[in-house]
């Protein structure tokens, strides 16, 4: 909340110089109709004030006593909206003292005070407010006895006191629901900016993965008969279909993806599965990548059954299609050597190739570094590094 807020109360003030400068509204909004009305009852006072006080004071002096604290409570109403509220109220309170016309203004100092101090400030206001217009009663007549009056009296000023703590408890609790929306409103917009951002990285790693093998694929095909446009029919007619069916699947990939987008769902293609892994080589030796595969057909060394989690299972097939990827871009004729190793607990995955050495500074790209982030969100480990004979991929996840 600021300080342009209607329920804006300063926490913490213990005086009067700690209050902002600025008030929550401009004075004259408030202090005028205010001034009005008690001007009013002022000046009504003044006029009805019975020439009961004998002495030096009675009949034309008392009024012009009266008129005069009238005049100077009128003009301290204005600073009680200005940096010395409580200067002003206690001011009030003095001329409450000496002429009822004041009590108006000084009732209204009090308030004010109560309204925006805390209560021991306020306290003192109100207790100095008592005091005076019990001296007030000592030496002006009153409508009733002086016991009835002083007890009135303090239940007006506690009364006081009440409404300003229940005013600035309202202000408080206003402001902590303002307070708690707005940080409510933040939270959900940082969740679904979050939601966001984690989805469309998710679909960007989908694209990555299945859409860049199947165009890289088709990237090789389409090399192999640009350079060998002598080749026998048959041949070039197999590489013409793989490259038609390389085509299609690609675009049902792409489908998929883009009515993942347009539906708003959570509908993707099957995670792969490690038996899935044995396609992935077959399509890399169909454009002449020699590949050798170490995959075992049993369960898990420890003979348990049933299947790896999908998760993992999905991670293993991303690795090995990275690194069948990242053999054919930059070593292209090289062999590579896949092995999946599923074991007790864990799975290892290796894509060693023996082509020429990466460049030393060379920077991995995207498709690595989603990989890695897959990986480990599943707790594992990857190491992606030049080896003594080419490149060497190596990636561990446990499992449970």
């Amino acid at each position: 909340m600021t300080a342009d807020d209607p329920q804006y109360c300063p926490p913490g003030a213990e005086t009067w110089s700690s209050l902002p400068v600025r008030w929550p509204r401009p004075p004259w909004r408030v202090a005028g109709p205010a001034m009005v009305v008690l001007t009013a009852v002022m000046v009504w006072a003044v006029l009805a004030q019975p020439p009961a006080v004998a002495g030096a004071l009675a009949g034309v002096r008392l009024t012009v006593l009266d008129s005069v604290v009238a005049a100077l409570a009128l003009a301290l109403l204005p600073v009680l909206w200005s940096r010395h509220p409580v200067a002003a109220a206690l001011s009030l309170t003095v001329l409450a003292a000496i002429s009822p016309v004041a009590t108006p203004a000084a009732t209204a100092g009090t308030l004010h005070v109560a309204r925006w101090f805390p209560l021991r400030t306020a306290a003192l206001v109100a207790s100095a407010g008592v005091g005076a217009h019990a001296v007030q009663a000592l030496w002006r007549p009153t409508a009733l006895p002086l016991g009835w009056w002083l007890l009135c009296d303090v239940a007006v000023h506690a009364a006081l006191l009440g409404w300003g703590a229940f005013w600035q408890a309202r202000a408080q609790v206003l402001r902590d629901l303002r307070d708690r929306a707005r940080r409510a409103e933040t939270d959900r917009s940082r969740a679904l900016t979050e939601a966001r951002t984690t989805e469309r990285s998710r679909i960007a790693a989908e694209m990555h993965d299945a859409l860049g093998h199947r165009l890289s694929l088709l990237a090789a095909t389409a090399g192999a008969v640009e350079f060998r446009p002598d080749a026998p029919p048959e041949q070039l007619a197999a590489a013409a279909g793989r490259i038609r069916t390389g085509a299609a699947d690609a675009l049902e990939d792409l489908r998929q993806l883009v009515r993942l987008l347009r539906e708003d769902s959570d509908r993707l293609a099957p995670p792969p599965a490690l038996a899935d892994i044995r396609g992935l080589v077959d399509a890399a030796r169909s454009v002449g990548t020699a590949v050798i595969l170490d995959l075992p057909d049993s369960a898990p060394a420890d003979g348990q059954t049933g299947e790896l989690p999908p998760a993992v299972a999905s991670a293993a097939y991303r690795v090995v299609q990275e690194g069948l990827t990242n053999a054919r871009r930059h070593a292209p004729g090289a062999a590579v050597r896949v092995t999946v190793s599923p074991r007790a607990g864990e799975v290892r995955v290796t894509v060693a190739d023996d082509g020429p050495p990466r460049p030393a500074g060379a920077e991995p790209g995207t498709g690595l570094v989603g990989l890695r982030e897959r990986v480990e969100l599943l707790s594992g480990t990857l190491v992606a590094a030049r080896s003594p004979v080419g490149f060497t991929l190596d990636v561990r996840i446990p499992w449970h």
